[in-house]
């Protein structure tokens, strides 16, 4: 029987903090648990904000936290290419627009849009309407309409809730390719989730609608589709915490004096690690 694989793919745009610690401590402890294997992923594909040593940053803490996971560890910025060759698929299929469009010029086109499931307007499809402009830096959208409707009656597996109907059509046209690292999120991740073999993701619930992306991605790509598990979010007066927000890091924690067992116990976890 094979062993289930989980990841742990944190961004090193910034210093982890106790909501990174909570996914890290789910991933290792299900893994445990279940006989399974741990793979770390860095994903790092905006250099500029991922700089090597808040990746060495990221190894520390969490090797800190008393996480043990499988080598070697798969560097997204290193693998640029394969995330290429999925927007080359996706092209061909004829699902990608360029887009030059600023957030300025989205934000005037778009007063009145519907929202997307983050609360940003929809895109009106501003470039969509007029022919395309390859000498101008542009982003590549996905044609939304068209890709649902060569991926109909989309759902996934939620741990602890069954089946979830899938709704990408309630991101429009979202962009796939970005103007300045030639790539998005959402391409890496179905591509080193598919290739790693990963049958687990357990994951923040602020990223529970991206699943909708990700599940149009995997089907229109053959991809397979692991099971899903969006955990609580960690707030603090009221809201989540986020590196951006100046939530205090696992390493000023550290600094303090603050022991592993005891984040696991403020996150009320198990001590599996001590």
């Amino acid at each position: 029987m094979n062993r289930p694989v989980f990841r742990f793919a944190p961004s090193p745009n910034g210093h982890l903090h106790l909501g990174h610690a909570l996914s890290a401590l789910l991933n290792a402890e299900a893994a445990q648990r279940e006989n399974g294997r741990l793979l770390l992923r860095i994903e790092d594909i905006d250099q500029q904000r991922c700089p090597p040593h808040l990746i060495q940053q990221t190894f520390k803490d969490l090797a800190w936290l008393g996480l043990i996971w499988e080598q070697p560890v798969r560097i997204q910025s290193q693998h640029m290419d394969a995330y290429q060759a999925l927007q080359n698929r996706l092209t061909a299929m004829g699902l990608l627009y360029p887009c030059t469009c600023s957030r300025e010029d989205i934000a005037a086109a778009a007063r009145a849009s519907p929202r997307d499931p983050d609360g940003q307007p929809l895109y009106p499809g501003t470039c969509k309407q007029r022919p395309p402009a390859p000498d101008r830096p542009h982003a590549l959208r996905l044609d939304m309409a068209a890709a649902v409707k060569s991926a109909p009656r989309l759902c996934w597996q939620e741990r602890g809730e069954g089946l979830v109907a899938a709704h990408p059509e309630a991101w429009g046209d979202l962009v796939l390719v970005r103007k300045d690292i030639s790539v998005s999120y959402h391409i890496a991740v179905v591509n080193d989730d598919a290739l790693q073999g990963i049958t687990r993701v357990i994951r923040g619930r602020d990223l529970y609608h991206a699943t909708s992306i990700h599940r149009l991605l995997q089907t229109l790509l053959d991809l397979p589709a692991p099971v899903y598990q969006h955990h609580r979010l960690i707030e603090t007066d009221g809201r989540k915490l986020a590196k951006s927000a100046g939530d205090r890091s696992l390493a000023s924690l550290r600094a303090e004096g603050v022991t592993p067992s005891e984040i696991r116990r403020s996150l009320g976890l198990q001590a599996a690690f001590d």
